[in-house]
């Protein structure tokens, strides 16, 4: 390591322990503290769609349904979407309760290595758990980690692609060599998210300004380069909603690219290359611009063997995604 690493390192673990917010999973909760590797997870998993403010609800209210992995891993799935509404990205929550169940019979791996082995755990989860619960010299690398280096040592590289991005990664290994390279993830994911953040850059209040590339060059607006913008997909989804009384027929989602696996009626799907003209509301999934339209079916055609009946009332805890609520939403204005 450089010396001007080492002094990075140090200057920033300082900066740390003096500025870091009090954030309930980082609060000494349960026998291993803050070192928790479940609370950790839970955390570094919800944090990847949102942001610390909108989170810590939901967080809160998961822990309190789910306060250990063997909590999670009994519980039956359609209790995990109903504590996960709202986060969206639904095959997260799945993931999650695969990856309890492994955890509740054989433990948490202490390595990144083995983590990464888990369903749903990529190499920023599962360097995050091996870091700040059991102290693994690695470093982690997300998004305002990427801002902060970038900027730091003045790096204008297409982050995005594998073997730019593997740079930031080894600079983050490298910085991550010591005792308290919890402390020094940490900080680095900190300063990203309060102070070199995308916009609103406070450069002033840095530990790090004396000697940034960035603010000393005036390239904080530029760096780092922006990724342009996958371009929209556009779906027609046409759903044939099956009702007996109070219960509509759902079955997996097989038919497109997002919103697998949730429980959904029966529908075809498929790619088009312009808007269509027809159809009942529009709905947004990431890159995916869809125009659902709604048909009704006879309840005899529905297949029992592989899906299920579900009373209105109930559906929330089956699909708790907008698109369902859509749905029945429609479907009520139309009776």
């Amino acid at each position: 390591m450089t010396k001007q690493f080492e002094k990075d390192r140090d200057l920033l673990i300082d900066w740390y322990k003096e500025n870091k917010r009090d954030l309930p999973w980082r609060n000494p909760t349960g026998s291993r503290g803050s070192k928790d590797p479940y609370r950790i997870w839970i955390s570094e998993v919800m944090l990847q769609q949102t942001t610390v403010t909108a989170v810590i609800p939901f967080y809160e209210r998961f822990m309190d349904r789910f306060p250990k992995v063997q909590d999670l891993a009994k519980a039956k799935i359609e209790d995990v979407y109903e504590y996960w509404a709202g986060l969206g990205y639904y095959s997260r929550a799945r993931n999650l309760h695969k990856a309890a169940v492994m955890f509740a019979e054989k433990g948490f791996p202490k390595t990144a290595a083995e983590l990464i082995e888990y369903p749903g755990l990529g190499p920023y989860t599962s360097r995050a758990i091996a870091s700040l619960a059991f102290v693994e010299k690695v470093g982690v690398l997300d998004g305002n980690v990427i801002r902060v280096l970038s900027r730091k040592y003045g790096i204008q590289s297409n982050w995005w692609e594998t073997k730019e991005r593997q740079k930031l990664q080894d600079i983050a290994d490298i910085m991550a060599q010591t005792e308290f390279n919890s402390e020094l993830n940490q900080g680095l994911m900190e300063l990203g998210a309060t102070i070199c953040s995308p916009k609103k850059v406070m450069c002033l209040m840095c530990p790090w300004k004396k000697d940034c590339v960035s603010f000393k060059k005036d390239l904080v607006e530029q760096i780092p380069r922006k990724k342009e913008k996958e371009k929209f997909q556009i779906w027609e989804w046409t759903f044939f909603v099956a009702e007996k009384g109070e219960q509509i027929y759902l079955e997996e989602n097989a038919q497109t690219p997002f919103l697998k696996k949730l429980m959904l009626p029966p529908s075809e799907a498929k790619l088009l290359t312009k808007k269509p003209k027809d159809f009942h509301f529009k709905h947004g999934v990431t890159k995916y611009e869809i125009f659902v339209t709604l048909k009704s079916a006879k309840a005899s055609k529905a297949k029992a063997q592989t899906g299920l009946w579900a009373k209105r009332s109930d559906i929330s805890k089956v699909n708790p995604t907008s698109l369902m609520k859509k749905i029945l939403s429609h479907q009520e204005k139309s009776r």
